[in-house]
């Protein structure tokens, strides 16, 4: 699934470009964990009081997991995620020793990130010393100063990133993976690859109304899809052939980048999913395919992912016999007859499940819950509520 459907992730790797991103430099690959070590040993001093190294180190991996989120390089061309210059990134100095206490804390939170209560994305958390360099982010020689004083972590980020900030814990570690899908959509095609394309074109058209469009995001590539592209590619100077192909794809998560400003301090915000569920009276059941069959076996993969009860599922649009054994498996989980045939009684409950773990993911709390324990929070009001925007 395309990066800005779904929560994000830490990568097992990351590759710096040792210099400035237009100049010529060794491309480095370390793993994520080893590549904060080396940025908090280098931006701050491991003397400093642990509050303000705690905070220091989460705003470290909220930017760099920003940058693997937006595939802000990738985007652009560049084959890899991050420069080691800290006029635009954080400093890496390649073969440098860390420090002992600085491994340990990295060790502890490196699957943490702060974001914006009620936004998806890691927040682009920006930050500069304080004294020969001022921002509108984090002052590292003001985190000191400020943990002195006796605030913890959480306190010394909400004073510079504002108070609607909050630390997302245990994120999923994986490999990295690129949102094209690898291969070209076009006419014809379906599914969660297509929901995404028709949610950046409708977005980027906001700002270049010349591109039409797409109504309802249904995730079928149809003549609606395919003159919004055939458009994009014009006023973009791309080949008007109406296929999404590499270069359309990353011309248009460039743009989706920008116009969302979801790389910098006041980002727009990631904060919807939108998915054509089946209309009031229509079940989904083995045989059934489709961009609302590849819904349901997202949301039952997340929900696995999270409550290790139900199997992953490939997300190919197509109900066979182990995505039927997995909506029975979430039936009896959710206190409905396991039929193994999605009605509206079991879309809804999935669904339901499915935004109050998504939120659950990204507030200050320990994982796996029960579904129980989400239902509550849910109805407590602990968790606001997830903005994901159902059709049908």
């Amino acid at each position: 699934m395309p990066p800005f459907n779904v929560i994000p992730y830490v990568p097992q790797t990351i590759t710096v470009h040792l210099g400035p991103a237009d100049q010529p430099a060794e491309n480095v690959t370390v793993s994520f964990p080893d590549y904060i070590k080396n940025v908090a040993s280098s931006e701050i001093y491991p003397t400093w009081p642990e509050q303000a190294l705690r905070a220091n180190i989460l705003a470290q991996i909220s930017f760099a997991l920003n940058r693997i989120y937006t595939e802000y390089y990738r985007s652009r061309g560049y084959d890899f995620d991050i420069t080691s210059s800290p006029v635009n990134d954080q400093k890496f100095i390649k073969g440098r020793s860390t420090f002992e206490n600085v491994d340990r804390l990295v060790d502890e939170l490196f699957t943490s990130y702060i974001r914006r209560v009620g936004y998806v994305e890691p927040l682009s958390a920006r930050f500069c010393n304080g004294t020969t360099t001022t921002c509108d982010g984090l002052s590292q020689w003001g985190s000191e100063a400020l943990a002195r004083d006796g605030y913890d972590a959480m306190e010394i980020l909400r004073y510079y990133y504002g108070d609607d900030i909050e630390l997302v814990t245990s994120a999923p570690v994986q490999d990295l993976r690129n949102s094209y899908p690898g291969y070209a959509l076009r006419s014809g095609s379906s599914g969660e690859y297509v929901v995404v394309l028709q949610t950046m074109l409708n977005r980027v058209a906001r700002n270049y109304p010349a591109i039409p469009r797409i109504n309802p995001v249904d995730g079928v590539f149809g003549p609606q899809t395919e003159r919004a592209v055939r458009e994009f590619q014009r006023v973009f100077n791309l080949a008007v052939d109406g296929i999404v192909g590499r270069a359309t794809w990353y011309k248009l998560v460039f743009l989706y980048v920008g116009v969302t400003r979801l790389s910098e301090l006041t980002s727009e915000g990631q904060t919807f999913t939108q998915v054509q569920a089946p209309s009031a009276g229509v079940t989904l059941s083995e045989g059934s395919s489709g961009p609302a069959v590849s819904a349901l076996q997202f949301f039952i993969t997340v929900l696995g992912q999270v409550l290790y009860n139900f199997p992953t599922l490939n997300i190919d649009g197509i109900f066979g016999p182990r995505t039927r054994q997995a909506v029975m498996d979430a039936q009896r989980y959710l206190g409905l007859e396991p039929t193994g045939v999605v009605d509206t009684d079991t879309w809804m409950a999935i669904y339901d499940a499915y935004v109050r773990v998504a939120e659950t993911l990204l507030a200050e709390t320990e994982l796996p819950l029960t579904y129980e324990e989400i239902e509550q929070d849910a109805l407590s009001g602990q968790f606001p509520g997830y903005q994901l925007t159902y059709q049908g």
